[in-house]
């Protein structure tokens, strides 16, 4: 398999099926393999002292109101399948506990996504890897001990996975990627790696990371960065969706297979250009007349 694009619109649809379409629109517009969202059941992710604290927000002033806007219910995520199945692209959704992910078992989904948040959760990584689904796994905050234990499991249950290095600030500094974990990653666990970025720029970071390995890539989506919610800023707009795959899918090519090798194209040149001269260094050029 190529290199897997997956567009994550996580919550930057806002509670809005209509900025949801659009945002899949785009994605799969581009070219890109899947979007994928987030998933919590907010009365068991936080506690009801938080969610009655205040936050002003568009749906109302307290944490609960903002927390069950940014969430979609179970027709709305009929429509979600219903509609990427239209465009031919696939969807998936990191859940972030274990109702949630309960909840997503409910739609055939190409993958499942652990966070790198729930790296920690050990019941919602045994209730994901018994699924036997590709699980892409993004690593950030986690140490490489941690890491061991998750590989481990996955490997023991005998569900396919593959690793997303990960750096999990928001908005990260390219400065702050450290994409030689890649190939580290690669080496030590013998398995494919991908990269799950939150940089505010481009393909930079993106580009860089294919050309050390990177199998699958993962970026937020936006209409708009300057829209409200916490990672928007982190995100790629979608009118710049076109110009992000194109960039990262012509890594590969560029990478070439690693053999020195005269190409047809050199070939022609070679004919006009190419000076060949005899090695006359044992020669002595001014011999002695006898």
């Amino acid at each position: 398999m190529g290199l897997y694009l997956i567009a994550e619109i996580g919550i930057n649809h806002n509670g809005s099926l209509d900025i949801t379409k659009k945002l899949i629109d785009a994605a799969a517009d581009a070219g890109l393999d899947a979007v994928k969202f987030q998933k919590r059941t907010v009365e068991k992710v936080y506690t009801k002292e938080f969610l009655d604290s205040p936050r002003e927000s568009p749906w109302g002033s307290r944490q609960r109101d903002q927390k069950m806007g940014l969430e979609f219910d179970f027709s709305q995520y009929q429509e979600i399948d219903r509609y990427c199945r239209a465009l031919g692209i696939g969807w998936s959704a990191s859940a972030w506990d274990m109702d949630a992910q309960r909840f997503l078992q409910q739609f055939n989904r190409p993958f499942n996504k652990v966070a790198s948040a729930m790296l920690g959760h050990k019941p919602l990584l045994r209730e994901i890897a018994a699924e036997g689904l590709k699980t892409f796994i993004s690593v950030g905050m986690a140490t490489l001990d941690e890491l061991d234990e998750v590989v481990n499991l996955f490997r023991k249950t005998g569900c396919p996975f593959e690793l997303m290095h990960c750096n999990s600030s928001y908005p990260m500094k390219e400065t702050d990627a450290n994409l030689r974990c890649i190939p580290m990653l690669k080496a030590r666990y013998g398995c494919e790696v991908g990269y799950s970025g939150h940089e505010s720029t481009l393909s930079r970071v993106c580009v860089a990371a294919v050309a050390l390995g990177a199998t699958s890539l993962e970026r937020h989506i936006t209409l708009d960065r300057a829209m409200y919610g916490s990672d928007q800023a982190a995100s790629i707009q979608a009118h710049s969706l076109r110009g992000f795959v194109d960039a990262v899918r012509k890594v590969p090519e560029m990478l070439g297979s690693g053999r020195k090798e005269i190409t047809p194209e050199e070939m022609i040149i070679r004919k006009k250009l190419r000076v060949d001269v005899a090695d006359e260094t044992n020669h002595d050029p001014d011999p002695v007349q006898g």
